[in-house]
């Protein structure tokens, strides 16, 4: 089963950028939904937006028009540009992939944390 591993979390500037990545273990050619949730604890998992083939992206109100989910099926990876990030982004980002019967695969996290 494909495995999920994100990257390029850390500590950003209010108005600054990041770019997390979503690498998976094998193919995702098969996998037409993929996207992100964000959690901070104590409170409840929030969906930030998906990719799904043949369809394009969908986003969260939140961050509509602030962040961006690429695909690049030649590396097996999704992306998210994270532009314009206030404090109340900051979360632990998690991948996530559907598969078959709806049943889903996520990554273990990364922390992004806004703040002067």
């Amino acid at each position: 089963q494909v495995q999920l591993v994100e990257s390029g979390g850390g500590l950003v500037q209010p108005g600054g950028s990041l770019r997390l990545s979503c690498a998976a273990s094998g193919s995702i050619f098969s996998i037409n939904v993929m996207g992100w949730y964000r959690q901070v604890p104590g409170k409840e998992r929030e969906w930030v937006g998906d990719i799904t083939s043949g369809e394009g992206s969908h986003y969260a109100d939140s961050v509509k028009g602030r962040f961006t989910i690429s695909r690049d099926n030649a590396k097996n990876m999704i992306f998210l540009q994270m532009n314009s990030l206030n404090p109340e982004d900051t979360a632990v980002y998690y991948c996530y992939g559907v598969l078959v019967r709806s049943n889903m695969i996520w990554g273990q996290g990364t922390q992004v944390t806004v703040s002067s």
